[in-house]
């Protein structure tokens, strides 16, 4: 059975805790990626700071997907979430059910965080 023009593969989602990355991947391509930072201080964390799709790839659920993965990672791990990131922190706020508020003291850590180090930004 031959793939419609229509239809694309699912991407998976192959977490790089090492590299802050947390990547969607289709036919061995990454096709978006959310980039984050680990949190330790006041509570360990991720703190999701870009989320990116490949132009050729939007609308199509990818970024969704990726934040809903990054909170499923989060909660599996006991992890807190402070969304840095505009597409994350509207995710979150769209789907309260599945991703609970960060605290303002959490939220500021990772701000210090990356102001300490733009790189991460």
């Amino acid at each position: 059975m031959s793939e419609s023009p229509t239809e694309r593969p699912v991407p998976e989602l192959i977490d790089d805790r090492t590299a802050g990355m947390l990547r969607a991947v289709a036919e061995n391509e990454v096709i978006g990626h959310i980039q984050y930072l680990v949190l330790e201080t006041p509570q360990a964390a991720l703190a999701p700071v870009h989320t990116i799709v490949d132009p050729g790839h939007e609308g199509h659920g990818i970024a969704s997907a990726l934040a809903a993965e990054l909170y499923a990672t989060a909660g599996r791990e006991g992890l807190a979430v402070a969304p840095l990131c505009p597409y994350v922190a509207q995710w979150a706020q769209r789907h309260p059910d599945r991703a609970a508020p960060a605290s303002e003291e959490l939220l500021e850590a990772a701000r210090v965080k990356v102001a300490e180090d733009p790189s991460l930004w």
